[in-house]
């Protein structure tokens, strides 16, 4: 592979010390805005296509690359690499850390251009495996071959964000899914029509539109490599691969993998099995599950996916400079911060669901049925939203510190524990009993992680937790009763056909909460400052 320009210029320096708050409030932000595309990405499917054969088969298709970008790119990849990449930095300098980068980009390119091959040609296989009981099969397929080599850009993206995340440049990994939702909006839009009125089933434009949305995320982050010093150097010859696969990097990374790879592939399966269950549920039970998913989303990104971004190559440095208080006092944080913001949003997703679902996706195809067998589902993930965050927390208190089979061990029970649980929940309550299952799962993985984490010392809570919980508990006990008033006092779906009215009520309401719920906070003796901590 041999030197390539800038070995041995001297990378960027990072700061010594970072706003943890102020950062974890930029990629919450960015991730904001991602969402909000996301939502409308959403609106448009469900307004053109509703909640039916063409969606669940789009939705079956779409999770299948997904499933292999969180196996390869977002999930073990990336709890391998982040804390490798931060531990070169510290002890070995920044020509290792180039070679290291270099080595990994390489492997990992030639994975997945033998990955994407024969997924391309497993098509129908992955898809009977998804969701055998699809009516509209034979498209799912077609949309599969179309998509699948969407996680070839999407790990080289993880890549890059792992890179710059390290480097603590937060914003773009944060801000990049946009760009597929700009994608499959534009999909969904025009691409829609236009292929109807050729004939060819409208629903492919969507796929296209994935793979529109992979190629610019991943073209993005080249110019931020660049300028950092830091856009690897991928060997396309055979040579080049043997010297990667020898650099004791990869080795590394890959011994690291192979334990988080488990640990992920646990939470893929869940995701299969529900998905193949609900597929045998009913027409469009896959497609209430997503959309439901998608506000749940909300939440879980904004704050978990931050939290997780943010903390994560922190640890590592505090690890690497063995500095245990440190650590503690990260965890402790983020749990706090789970708690004060992830609890409110969980009582509106069980309390409030029809206005939110309603508002939302009532449009075009997809009618008040629909709704209802949404916000069956939304309930079911409301119940557990707290304990899905502090995974994202608490996880990372394990990866920055090489353990990855304690969170694997405990992800197999959790696994285990969900199915049990979908064999009571399914028969009760069809597609909900899958949300509700995957709830319980979720505060069951949390309350191990936090065992664990206690058990080792890894986690020593700070003082005050007793009187934290009591103010957030009475906070979010207001917060409640104003929603429920709220669900009662208007006709989410009578206003159908008043969009720009329905859409100014639950603003208002959602405003109005808040604002309260922070009130409530500030007049028992909160002071929010208290959670803008440096490391």
């Amino acid at each position: 592979m041999g030197p390539r320009p800038g070995f041995g210029r001297r990378l960027p320096p990072r700061p010594a010390f970072v706003n943890l708050l102020r950062a974890a409030s930029t990629v919450s932000l960015l991730t904001l805005a991602s969402r909000v595309t996301g939502l409308v990405r959403d609106q448009f499917i469900a307004a053109h296509f509703g909640a039916g054969a063409a969606t669940d088969a789009f939705n079956v298709a779409f999770r299948i690359p997904n499933l292999f970008r969180r196996l390869f790119a977002e999930g073990a990849f990336s709890q391998a690499f982040v804390p490798l990449l931060a531990a070169t930095r510290e002890r070995e300098g920044d020509d290792h850390t180039r070679a290291l980068i270099d080595a990994v980009a390489t492997l990992l390119a030639w994975v997945l251009l033998l990955t994407c091959i024969v997924g391309v040609a497993a098509a129908p296989v992955l898809v009977w495996v998804m969701a055998s009981g699809l009516v509209r099969f034979d498209v799912a397929v077609v949309m599969t071959r179309i998509m699948f080599p969407y996680i070839g850009f999407m790990s080289m993206v993880a890549l890059s964000a792992g890179i710059l995340n390290s480097w603590r440049r937060f914003a773009l990994p944060a801000i990049t899914p946009i760009l597929l939702n700009v994608g499959i909006i534009i999909a969904a839009g025009a691409g829609a029509p236009l292929f109807r009125r050729l004939g060819v089933e409208p629903v492919l434009a969507l796929a296209a539109g994935v793979m529109l949305g992979g190629v610019l995320q991943a073209a993005v982050q080249i110019p931020a490599l660049r300028r950092l010093g830091l856009m690897p150097h991928i060997g396309w010859r055979v040579a080049s691969l043997r010297r990667a696969w020898h650099h004791p990097g990869v080795h590394q990374v890959l011994q690291r993998m192979a334990p988080a790879l488990l640990g992920v592939s646990v939470a893929q399966i869940s995701l299969l099995v529900n998905t193949q269950i609900a597929s045998h549920v009913a027409v469009g039970a896959v497609s209430w599950l997503s959309y439901a998913d998608r506000l749940m989303e909300f939440p879980t990104a904004l704050l978990g996916v931050a939290l997780g971004v943010v903390l994560l190559p922190q640890l590592s440095a505090a690890q690497g400079r063995d500095d245990a208080q440190a650590y503690s006092d990260m965890l402790d944080w983020g749990l706090r911060l789970v708690v004060l913001l992830a609890l409110p949003c969980a009582v509106a997703l069980v309390v409030f669901p029809k206005a939110l679902v309603a508002v939302l996706f009532n449009y075009g195809a997809f009618n008040a049925v629909d709704v209802e067998q949404t916000v069956r589902a939304l309930m079911g993930y409301g119940v557990g939203l707290t304990g899905l965050i502090a995974v994202k927390v608490l996880a990372p208190g394990f990866y920055a510190r090489a353990d990855i089979r304690t969170p694997v061990k405990i992800a197999i029970g959790v696994l285990i524990a969900t199915q049990a649980f979908n064999l009571v929940f399914v028969p009760l309550f069809a597609q909900a009993g899958l949300s509700l299952s995957i709830s319980l799962g979720a505060w069951l993985n949390a309350g191990l992680l936090l065992t664990g984490l206690r058990r080792r010392g890894v986690y020593r809570p700070r003082p005050g937790w007793g009187l934290f919980l009591l103010r957030v508990g009475l906070a979010c006990t207001l917060l409640g009763a104003a929603l429920a008033w709220a669900a009662q006092a208007i006709d989410w779906i009578g206003l159908h056909s008043h969009y720009g009215l329905r859409a100014l009520w639950l603003a208002l309401v959602l405003a109005g909460v808040a604002l309260g719920y922070f009130a409530v906070l500030a007049a028992t003796g909160m002071r929010l400052r208290q959670f803008a901590r440096r490391a």
